[in-house]
This record gives structure tokens, C-alpha cells and sequence, in this order.
């Protein structure tokens, strides 16, 4: 049967009008970006064989191009929508924190950088630059690679905070094998950027460390 054959309450789109997006189910929810189904399936049929074939949204969602479009009902216009829903996802909470206010909630702070950074495939330092109010200047990811292979650069980090005229920052990098605890050469850089930077008179507020749905905070560690 198809979705439009279906009671009016039961229907995803209507449903999300009626008592919002919060009440949806992930195969409802994908079922709305992918707007049609193919011949014997409805749009939310692909969408729960989709989620059953992935393990699940996020892997749904970064999956590649050629592994997504291998399904049946999904195609390269179904993965521009997703992928475009995903960065305008990620580039709102960025904008939260550029509107001009404070960095005064951690948890927002945390929740942009795990959505930039969790799912990369390989190492990412990045900073969020800040003036003297602590208002978000920039985000930059500054390295690849491998800390332990001494890929992060006090001096261009300096550089950067220098011209754009920042206060402070905050440092995140992720962990591609999930687990958050930081490494003894985190903390070292750590410690090298903190000390490079005070001769500037640039204050580092945090080192964010990025696992695989958890984060470590350098600061609530006590380990700056």
C-alpha cells in the first residue's frame, strides 16, 4: 500500500506537522527525504531496508556514493539530498556558536565537534578560534595525520591565532579507532601549543579528544 493510501495520522510527513520531528522514527524521518519508493516498496519500506542493510543511520549516512546507490530504491539524488541534509545539519550548530554569543555552553561546543570530526576516516586537529569574549572567531582544521607522527605545528597554530587576532582557542582532534582517552603524545602537544601560545598571550581553553560517540575534555580531566 502505498504512504498516501495510509490513515492521515499514521503518514510521516503529516505526522512531523502534526506533533513534530521528534516523534518519527529514523525510517520515518529518511523516509521524507527520500520522498518516493520504487515498484512494490513505499518510501518508508526502502528506508527500514536501507537502515536494516547499513546497521543503521549513521553508517546509512556516510557510507560512499557506490555503497549507497547499490541498494534498491536509492539512487545518486537520494545521496545528495542525505549528504546535503547531514552539512546543513552540522553547519547550524556551527552557526549557533558564530551568532556572537559566548561560548558559555560546553555541551554545544562538544556536540559540533564530534558532528565534524567522529566519522572521519583519518586524524583531524582542529581549532575554534575565539576573541576576548570568548565568541567564536573560527573553526579551522588545521593538520592530518597522525599526532605521534609530529604532523601538529606550534608555529602555525601561532600564526593563525595571530591573524585572526584571537584570545583563545580550543583544540579537538579525533581518534579513528573510537576510543577517546588521550595519548601520552596528546597531552605533550597539548602542553607545547599551551606554552606557545601564552607567549602571545592566547589562552587555551580545551582539548577536545573525539571517539566514536564519546569525547574527552582535557579541561574536566585536569589535564591542562
Amino acid at each position: 500500500m502505498a504512504i498516501s493510501d495510509w490513515p492521515r495520522g499514521e503518514r510521516p510527513r503529516e505526522k512531523l506537522l502534526l506533533r513534530g520531528a521528534r516523534v518519527l522514527s529514523n525510517a520515518e524521518l529518511l523516509a521524507i527525504l527520500l520522498r518516493s519508493g520504487v515498484a512494490g516498496q513505499s518510501a518508508l519500506d526502502v528506508a527500514r531496508s536501507a537502515l536494516t542493510r547499513f546497521g543503521g543511520l549513521r553508517a546509512l549516512l556516510h557510507a560512499s556514493p557506490e555503497q549507497f546507490c547499490a541498494l534498491r530504491g536509492l539512487g545518486e539524488a537520494s545521496y545528495v539530498q542525505l549528504q546535503a541534509a547531514l552539512e546543513i545539519a552540522s553547519r547550524q550548530l556551527l552557526e549557533r556558536l558564530e551568532k556572537g554569543a559566548c561560548i558559555g555552553s560546553p555541551e554545544d561546543t562538544r556536540r559540533f565537534l564530534i558532528t565534524r570530526l567522529r566519522d572521519l576516516p583519518h586524524e583531524v586537529f582542529a581549532c575554534l578560534f575565539l576573541d576576548n569574549r570568548h565568541r567564536v572567531i573560527r573553526f579551522e582544521e588545521l593538520f592530518r595525520g597522525s599526532i605521534d607522527g609530529a604532523s601538529v605545528y606550534p608555529r602555525e597554530v601561532v600564526k593563525r591565532a595571530l591573524a585572526l587576532n584571537a584570545a583563545a582557542a580550543i583544540f579537538a582532534h579525533n581518534h579513528p579507532s573510537g576510543v577517546a582517552e588521550p595519548s601520552a603524545a596528546d597531552t605533550r602537544i597539548t602542553q607545547r601549543l599551551k606554552a606557545a601560545l601564552a607567549l602571545v598571550e592566547v589562552r587555551v581553553l580545551d582539548h577536545i579528544v573525539i571517539g566514536d560517540g564519546e569525547s574527552v575534555s582535557f579541561a574536566e580531566s585536569g589535564l591542562l
